[in-house]
């Protein structure tokens, strides 16, 4: 599918059509300010549950879909047929990549906002499980998409020892306190948003940890981050297929102003 048309949410035709980083529904008259493109893939081992939740129906227009045979193919597909403004629906943690490439390559320099319990900063060297799911932000870091400067790790809490010890190296910066620094310079942002960083109890999500955030918490976060910069995309992943899931989700897209 042309980035150009998307599947609008509401009619369930394929008449919604990017008028810039908005899609105008030219059936229902819906106007929608982002295009959403699913990423149905984990690249690890079980993670069936969360490439399954990258078909929740959220009420944004899909721009299209992106199967793979291998995560390279995956990250290069995604970078060429981005919508100016992506709302990516994961899989996993990988889904951001291509994203995060294909908007760096449009626009030179992005800060990366990355909300998760995990840090995806292992290498296959130091991975414990070498499941390339809990790699995805060094990726990104290492290949020079973005700098470690302009990156901020919000809600980690179940970090590998190599983990911490890159974050001390690299300078990357951690919490809340740090979008500001990440923020600095850039101009323009990604925000990915893995729900594990959530409690719990508040979403379903693949690999849960203790003591997240709450909804409204993640909500007032990337409120912040919308108030103080250019949000160019966004992306959702490290769900199961939850119908529940919908409300909170499209929540933290509105307060993205997607």
């Amino acid at each position: 599918m042309s980035r150009l048309r998307a599947k609008c949410p509401d009619c369930k035709t394929y008449t919604a059509v990017a008028l810039g980083p908005d899609y105008e529904c030219h059936a229902c008259g819906r106007v929608f300010h982002c295009g959403m493109v699913r990423v149905p893939q984990a690249w690890g081992d079980g993670g069936e549950a969360m490439a399954e939740a990258a078909w929740l129906e959220l009420p944004f227009p899909e721009a299209g879909i992106v199967e793979a045979e291998s995560l390279e193919e995956q990250n290069l597909a995604l970078a060429a047929d981005l919508p100016e403004r992506p709302l990516v629906l994961g899989g996993d943690c990988c889904s951001h990549v291509g994203a995060v490439e294909g908007l760096a390559a449009r626009q030179g320099r992005v800060s990366l906002i990355w909300l998760d319990a995990h840090g995806d900063l292992n290498t296959p060297q130091s991975s414990p499980s070498g499941n390339q799911w809990g790699m995805p932000l060094r990726m990104l870091i290492d290949s020079g998409a973005v700098e470690a400067d302009d990156v901020v790790l919000v809600g980690a809490r179940n970090l590998d020892p190599p983990e911490e010890e890159f974050i001390r190296a690299s300078g990357l910066h951690m919490g809340e306190e740090g979008i500001s620094r990440a923020l600095d310079g850039a101009g323009c942002t990604y925000v990915a948003v893995d729900v594990d960083v959530l409690e719990p109890t508040e979403m379903a999500v693949f690999m849960p940890e203790p003591d997240g955030l709450t909804i409204p918490e993640v909500e007032r976060v990337l409120r912040a981050v919308e108030a103080r910069t250019k949000v160019l995309g966004a992306g959702f992943s490290g769900l199961s297929f939850e119908p529940a899931n919908v409300e909170p989700l499209t929540a933290f897209a509105d307060a993205l102003a997607l």
